[in-house]
């Protein structure tokens, strides 16, 4: 049976309480050791917004418990992609990501700069779309072919999945900038990704950060909600599943997570899966997976509305750019000042935002 690992944690105990969900969730079970270990930090901004990207504290607290366990900080390495909209460089030091990467030791690893090799990778599982997105083959980055990863995503909802956790982790790390090529086919994409992500890597985790949950149309404008709640499991599926779940959703009526279910990549019945920590029976954060901004209405007509027919000539030709442009004029010099501004000095008066200062 999967396993997912909950506690509710405090700003001070975060640290420790993280070691603790690590080793409840059977750590070690899932990680061998003697291997190079990546540590796929989400950034889903280039600024510090709640709930949107890895928190310091996440980032710190599986460190520590990893080197505890007898994982050495040189075999640590955190990992970023790249994404043509946020910057991950800027992103790191936003959301004091890279601090604590020096403070341990831990290299920083940015896997589409110069030196860090891509290679075409030929699945031996079924894939379901990848194959026909990209024709001439899925290309991922060298370094983790035999690496384990633990993915460190945060709690909240999505525009496109309703939610993202886990499995939507590895969009980032396993694709390159052209992975905005699936989001037509989303559910199926992150299917994809982990039927690859358990092929070349010996061990895969992940640590859920809960601390901050946004709902609404994230990964970015979001509603933030200092929450206090901590997930780990080795089964990216079944920590989906429950995070889903506590936020108010039922699982199986998320595509990626039934497709994964279905497959048998991992458990995305919440019925099936031991949570162990936490009693988390009652809990329902009563989230919204189906709001919209200006933004991400114009995406879903161009992926799945009237203006389909313009998909492959908007966002796969020379006209591009003017996607960029778009969402980087809306979330940044709009969203950002007028709305999210204020959230963000909200967020900053509570414990949790005290303990972001203190970073």
């Amino acid at each position: 049976m999967s396993k997912v690992a909950v506690l509710k944690t405090t700003p001070d105990t975060v640290l420790d309480d993280t070691a603790r969900v690590m080793q409840l969730a059977g750590l070690e079970a899932h990680l061998p050791k003697g291997k190079e270990t990546a540590l796929k930090i989400n950034i889903s901004w280039h600024r510090f917004y709640p709930a949107c990207s890895t928190t310091p504290w996440q980032l710190e607290g599986v460190i520590r418990g990893l080197v505890a366990s007898g994982y050495p900080a040189e075999s640590l390495y955190g990992a970023h992609n790249r994404t043509v909209v946020v910057s991950a460089r800027r992103g790191e030091v936003a959301n004091k990501h890279k601090p604590v990467l020096e403070k341990y030791g831990v290299r920083n690893v940015h896997l589409y700069e110069k030196g860090e090799e891509w290679v075409r990778y030929e699945p031996k599982g079924r894939l379901r779309v990848l194959h026909e997105i990209f024709p001439d083959g899925v290309r991922i980055p060298r370094r983790f072919i035999g690496s384990n990863i633990v993915h460190l995503p945060t709690l909240k909802t999505h525009v496109f999945t309703t939610m993202t956790g886990a499995m939507k982790n590895a969009f980032g790390g396993l694709l390159s900038e052209r992975r905005h090529w699936t989001h037509s086919r989303i559910h199926e994409t992150l299917v994809d990704l982990l039927t690859i992500q358990k092929e070349i890597h010996p061990g895969l985790f992940a640590v859920m950060d809960g601390t901050f949950a946004g709902d609404g149309p994230g990964p970015r404008c979001m509603v933030p909600h200092a929450k206090g709640y901590l997930l780990a499991s080795g089964d990216q599926v079944a920590i989906d599943a429950i995070a889903a779940k506590m936020m108010g959703f039922d699982p199986l009526k998320l595509d990626f997570i039934r497709l994964a279910h279905e497959d048998g990549l991992g458990c995305g019945d919440p019925r099936e899966i031991e949570v162990v920590g936490e009693d988390i029976a009652a809990v329902n954060f009563g989230f919204h997976g189906n709001q919209n901004t200006f933004a991400s209405r114009g995406q879903k007509l161009i992926y799945w509305g009237p203006l389909k027919f313009l998909e492959r000539l908007l966002l796969r030709t020379f006209l591009v750019p003017w996607s960029y442009a778009a969402s980087i004029l809306y979330h940044d010099y709009y969203w950002y000042p007028f709305v999210g501004r204020r959230r963000v000095r909200e967020a900053l008066k509570t414990d949790w935002g005290q303990l972001f200062e203190r970073y």
